[in-house]
C-alpha cells in the first residue's frame, strides 16, 4: 500500500492533469466565428486550467510535421540526464530535413541538443536524443506513445521522434497536442529551452561554436510570447504551437495546417487576454468555517489556492464536500484531506481545492474525545 506521504507528494500533481482534462473536455466555448484563423484546426487554452477559450476542429486527427519534438524534448528532459553526452550515429547523421549539421561520431550534450532540437527543429538531433534515451528510435517511440496515454492524448499516435512524413499513422489533435504542452510548460528545463531567442554550442574539432537563433517568429512578433515549436512538412503544411504570458497569465495556442499561422496565433492570444482574467477563486491556507462545526472547536484549511480564466459575466458556485466514510472509519485520527471545496461553472466542475481540518485546542475536555464529538457532528451525529 502507499504510503500517505507518498500520496500527498503525488496529490498536487495528481490534480493538475485531472484539471487539465476535465477542464479541457468540459468547458463551454466560444463560436469559431469569434476569432479569426486560417488554420484547418484550432485551439486557444489556459495553461494553468486547461480551460478552452476558443477551437475549431480541435480534435481532428491530423500531422503534426515538426511539432512532435515537443514530446520528444519532454520526454528526453524527464527520462535523461542533461549532462549525458550524446553520440551522433550514422541514422542520426544521414537524416532528411531541417538539421543542426551534426557530424558523424560527434557527441554534444543532451541539454545542448534539446536546444538544437527545440531552436533550429534538428532531425538529426532527434535522432541522436531518441537513440540515447530509448535505446533505439523503436524504442524511444513506446515512450513518446506511453506519455501521449498517461496524458490523455487520446487523437494521436507517435511513430517517430521529429515528425518527418516517413510513416502514414503519426499524427495528433490540436487538443491534444494543447494538452501536452500545457504539461511541458510547467517544467522548468522545457520552459526555458522553448523560450530561449538565441544559443550557443560547443561544435567539436573547431575553435568556434555553434550559434543558433530560434525559428519561432511569434517570440519577437509578439510582446508576450514565451515558447513553443513550429512545425513543416509538404503534407501536414504550417504547424505552430505558442505560448504566451501577460500579467502572470499563459494561454497556449495551436494549430494546425494554418497558411498565417503568425497572425492566427496574435489573433488568438489578443482575444483570450481581452476576454478572460484570472480570477483567485481559493487562496492557500484560506480558513472554511462549517456550519456543523462549533465555531471554537476548529475550521477547515485550503492546501493550496486555486485560479480560473472567467469572462465579466461568469459566476462560479462553491460546494464543500468532507469524505464521510473515511472520518467514520478513522476516528482515532485527524485525516488528511478532509474534503474537498468544488468549483462549478454553468453546473460543471471546473476544480477542487482539497481541505485539511484544523483544531483549535481549549482547555477542558480531553483532545480525542473532542475530535470524535467534532466527527460525530460531521456525520450527522448527536
Amino acid at each position: 500500500m502507499i504510503e500517505n506521504s507518498v500520496l500527498r507528494r503525488l496529490l498536487p500533481l495528481f490534480l493538475i492533469i485531472a484539471l487539465l482534462m476535465t477542464s479541457i473536455h468540459t468547458s463551454p466555448t466560444f463560436a469559431e466565428g469569434e476569432v479569426g484563423v486560417s488554420a484547418q484546426a484550432a485551439i486557444l487554452i489556459d495553461q494553468e486550467t486547461g480551460r478552452i477559450l476558443f477551437q475549431k476542429k480541435s480534435n481532428d486527427q491530423l500531422r503534426i510535421a515538426s511539432i512532435t519534438k515537443i514530446m520528444t524534448a519532454i520526454v528526453a528532459i524527464e527520462n535523461g540526464n542533461l549532462k549525458d553526452m550524446v553520440k551522433t550515429s550514422k541514422n542520426a547523421f544521414g537524416v532528411e530535413g531541417s538539421s543542426i549539421y551534426l557530424k558523424l561520431g560527434e557527441k554534444l550534450s543532451l541539454e545542448d541538443m534539446i536546444y538544437g532540437l527545440m531552436l533550429r527543429s534538428g532531425n538529426d538531433a532527434a535522432v541522436a536524443i531518441a537513440e540515447h534515451i530509448g535505446g533505439s528510435v523503436e524504442g524511444f517511440v513506446y515512450l513518446m506513445n506511453k506519455k501521449a496515454e498517461e496524458l490523455g492524448m487520446t487523437k494521436t499516435v507517435f511513430n517517430n521522434p521529429h515528425g518527418l512524413d516517413d510513416h502514414e499513422e503519426h499524427y495528433s489533435s490540436a487538443r491534444d497536442m494543447a494538452v501536452l504542452t500545457a504539461y511541458a510548460m510547467n517544467n522548468e528545463v522545457f520552459a526555458t529551452i522553448a523560450g530561449t531567442k538565441r544559443k550557443t554550442a560547443p561544435l567539436e574539432g573547431e575553435k568556434w561554436d555553434r550559434i543558433w537563433h530560434n525559428k519561432n517568429r511569434m517570440l519577437s512578433k509578439y510582446p508576450y510570447a514565451d515558447g513553443v515549436k513550429t512545425g513543416y512538412t509538404k503534407r501536414a503544411k504550417r504547424t505552430l504551437v505558442s505560448s504566451a504570458t501577460k500579467d502572470g497569465h499563459r494561454l497556449i495556442a495551436v494549430t494546425l495546417n494554418a497558411p498565417d499561422d503568425w497572425n492566427d496565433h496574435m489573433n488568438m492570444f489578443e482575444y483570450g487576454f481581452k476576454h478572460y482574467t484570472k480570477v483567485t477563486l481559493a487562496e492557500k491556507d484560506e480558513k472554511l468555517k462549517d456550519e456543523r462545526l462549533a465555531r471554537e472547536e476548529g475550521y477547515f484549511k485550503m492546501r493550496n489556492s486555486f485560479t480560473y480564466p472567467l469572462t465579466d459575466q461568469e459566476h462560479v458556485q462553491k460546494k464543500v464536500t468532507l469524505d464521510r466514510a473515511f472520518l467514520q472509519e478513522e476516528l482515532q485520527r485527524v485525516p488528511s484531506p478532509a474534503g474537498y471545496i468544488h468549483f462549478t461553472l454553468g453546473g460543471q466542475e471546473v476544480g477542487r481545492v482539497p481541505l485539511d481540518f484544523v483544531l483549535e485546542k481549549k482547555e477542558g475536555k480531553p483532545f480525542w474525545n473532542r475530535v470524535r464529538t467534532i466527527f460525530g457532528k460531521l456525520l450527522g451525529g448527536d
